[in-house]
């Protein structure tokens, strides 16, 4: 097998492989909104009561230079607002503006289209087969992180 073929069935090299192209989908219906996909993927994970600011995050695995960054974008395209708490002025809770809530509906629209293409090609017990090794694969990164620590 060549050194090509051995990568092509990398479990790292098929995940980070496949990622990238739905990043890259994500990213072209977002750009038709004047969007990033970053952007969509957080106004995704805005609840109705708020979101402290810190918590987006670790939520979505991006690091507080680039979130602080996409967060003051989003507060300049009006997509969100930021309120500080009354009792303690260091907790900020981010809310959707209603332009914020109409872009989240388009955004909820593209991932549930994706969604539903994809249980719409795929045999039901080939998902449940993958959805079971992406828990096996949790545990153990989970397991690999832990043993760094």
């Amino acid at each position: 097998m060549s050194e090509k073929q051995a990568k092509k069935y990398m479990v790292d090299f098929v995940l980070r492989h496949l990622w990238h192209k739905i990043s890259r989908l994500y990213n072209q219906k977002a750009a038709e909104q004047e969007l990033t996909g970053s952007i969509g993927y957080i106004l995704l994970n805005i609840e109705k009561d708020g979101t402290p600011s810190t918590q987006l995050g670790p939520k979505m695995g991006m690091e507080p230079t680039s979130l602080s960054r996409t967060i003051k974008t989003m507060e300049q395209k009006g997509l969100i607002r930021r309120v500080s708490d009354k009792l303690d002025k260091r907790k900020v809770l981010v809310f959707l503006t209603e332009d914020g809530l109409e872009k989240r509906r388009m955004a909820k629209d593209v991932v549930m289209g994706f969604h539903e293409s994809i249980m719409n090609t795929i045999p039901k017990g080939k998902l449940t087969a993958f959805f079971e090794v992406a828990e096996r694969l949790d545990t153990l990164l989970d397991e690999e992180l832990n043993n760094l620590n």
